[in-house]
């Protein structure tokens, strides 16, 4: 891939690269480095962390700005799904990341470039790419532009009839709340390949388990145990669907 090459998503992102290596590892998927390490050295799993922060710093900001009415609780939910795989994922496709992605030959089959869970760890890494590319610069004020750009829209709509579903967070207050105990979380099962792998996760409280989920993501797994549990033990409908 060269810098022409990024030139569309570059427009879409409305961010220009200095560093193009740091774009190119921000889009690069561990499947591709199996394959390709000589020419790929690095995959974009700790970028992906990096950005995973970066986001959660930059969305408090300005939801803080945004909804000043707003309590703590009522702010965390709100960040909680604004940064959620299904919204991220979502915010990839509107970019059409995917079409940019650098993927090995088995994912690639597999459908890995319309992946959520792949989608949604690319647009965290191409955010810390953002910052890590202008923080010399401009600090934090670059990658706070084009996140703004990016949830200008999803913000806006969180004051509307959209509503959403963050189902950890609710069992988590509501764990809390009953039991003053956190809701824990632990991968029971793992099947498949690494290019189209299911996790199967447990939620515990208090040792005990409350429900069960399955996903092709840890985190999708997480929120789908939690689901269960809200509506198997709390008498939750939860929200909306």
């Amino acid at each position: 891939m060269n810098t022409a090459e990024g030139e569309t998503l570059f427009r879409r992102l409305d961010y220009r690269f200095s560093e193009f290596t740091l774009y190119l590892q921000s889009l690069t998927h561990k499947s591709y480095v199996n394959e390709n390490a000589a020419e790929a050295p690095a995959d974009n799993e700790r970028m992906e962390f990096l950005g995973d922060a970066v986001l959660d710093f930059v969305v408090t900001e300005l939801i803080m700005e945004r909804y000043t009415q707003l309590s703590e609780g009522e702010l965390s939910k709100l960040r909680a799904a604004l940064v959620s795989e299904p919204t991220l994922a979502a915010m990839a496709r509107r970019l059409e990341l995917g079409e940019h992605l650098r993927l090995g030959r088995g994912e690639e089959l597999s459908g890995g470039r319309d992946k959520s869970s792949i989608l949604a760890d690319a647009l965290e890494a191409l955010i810390a790419a953002v910052y890590l590319d202008s923080k010399e610069s401009a600090g934090i004020r670059e990658v706070t532009r084009v996140v703004r750009g990016l949830f200008r829209e999803r913000i806006e709509q969180a004051s509307g009839p959209l509503r959403f579903t963050d189902y950890k967070t609710e069992l988590q207050e509501l764990a809390q709340k009953r039991f003053k105990e956190r809701a824990t979380y632990k991968v029971m099962a793992e099947e498949g390949p690494d290019h189209d792998k299911q996790y199967e996760v447990a939620v515990f409280i208090q040792q005990r388990e409350y429900g069960r989920g399955r996903g092709r993501s840890k985190k999708e797994s997480e929120q789908a145990a939690a689901k269960q549990a809200l509506h198997d033990h709390f008498g939750e409908p939860s929200a909306a669907p």
